[in-house]
């Protein structure tokens, strides 16, 4: 490990202080819009009348506890940057805390490797099933790329999604809330507008297999749909299929589907239309879906075509051509 080399400044620069607190399940409140305060968490705080000593400044991505007995046991340091924070909480060198900081980001780049295909009724473990719930929220804004990818202004508001221009690794990124199946903000997922790699990217060791996109809207809007839920690959496929007048669509954010994902979708939607990507990888998945639920339906599109590329009209086409796939 010694051997490594590590650019400080570029994993300063790439991940926000949001992210460390949240790998820590760092709970605080925010009292402003770029500050944030709470109980310390740092293993040198042993005061137990210092309340909401620990502050957080996430425009400049630095925090800093002002408990008189904290400090003194780091040697009179009142805060620091990212990685002094992950020295403190691990107990680590700052070298040692920055080779941490880009093996996390290690990890919120392995957005290709697909999770293997499973069979359904096998119940996911219970450490699988809690997502820690974020308690802080990024400020997004509407972008003309939204509009490029024939996004309303009214769609991004509804799913939330927007620009992010703050600090951390989503930063100039188009960036998407994602929601466990209670509501409850877990994550953050950005998406490269410029054609650099990765194209997506998902915070450190969260895992997107977790998670079924939409599923909270989805399973209320399926109720009056007869319990049928349209199923796509990613973001933006959501939004366009919503647009169109389909509240009842979620995406898997590829083209398989975990164990925890199949739970998910057998426990909210009695029946499934699967309208994946057009192309090779997406056709294999849809087969490979429908010999597991065989209450489910496949809308093919055409070659090459993936549904955020059609118009309302020929998403409402599609799905009207399957058999039992809901109206709008």
């Amino acid at each position: 490990m010694s051997s490594q080399w590590v650019d400080f400044a570029a994993i300063k620069e790439s991940v926000a202080i949001e992210q460390v607190l949240q790998h820590y399940r760092v709970r605080l409140k925010r009292v402003r819009k770029d500050y944030l305060r709470g109980l310390c968490p740092l293993p040198t705080h042993g005061s137990a009348q210092s309340r909401e000593s620990f502050g957080v400044d996430t425009g400049r991505n630095v925090w800093a506890c002002h408990s008189a007995s904290c400090c003194q046991a780091r040697r009179g340091q009142v805060g620091g940057n990212i990685l002094d924070l992950v020295a403190c909480m691990d107990a680590c060198s700052i070298r040692e805390a920055a080779l941490r900081l880009r093996a996390w980001g290690d990890v919120a780049r392995e957005t290709g490797v697909p999770d293997q295909l499973v069979s359904k009724g096998k119940k996911a473990g219970r450490s699988q099933e809690q997502l820690p719930r974020l308690f802080f929220t990024l400020r997004l804004q509407w972008h003309p790329y939204l509009e490029k990818r024939g996004i309303q202004r009214q769609t991004a508001s509804w799913f939330g999604a927007g620009y992010y221009g703050g600090s951390g690794f989503l930063r100039d990124r188009m960036v998407f809330p994602i929601h466990d199946e209670r509501g409850e903000l877990v994550a953050y997922a950005g998406r490269a507008m410029d054609g650099r790699e990765p194209r997506y990217l998902f915070p450190p060791g969260f895992r997107k297999s977790q998670v079924v996109f939409n599923l909270h809207r989805a399973a209320k809007s399926a109720a009056g749909q007869g319990g049928v839920a349209i199923v796509v690959e990613g973001f933006f496929d959501c939004l366009k299929i919503h647009q169109a007048g389909y509240g009842n669509v979620v995406a898997l954010l590829g083209t398989s589907v975990s164990e925890r994902q199949s739970k998910l979708l057998d426990t909210y939607f009695r029946e499934l239309v699967v309208m994946l990507d057009g192309d090779e990888a997406g056709r294999r998945a849809s087969r490979a879906l429908a010999a597991r639920w065989p209450e489910a339906h496949i809308a093919w599109l055409p070659a090459g075509w993936q549904p955020d590329q059609l118009s309302s009209k020929e998403i409402e086409r599609t799905l009207r051509s399957v058999n039992g796939a809901p109206g709008a």
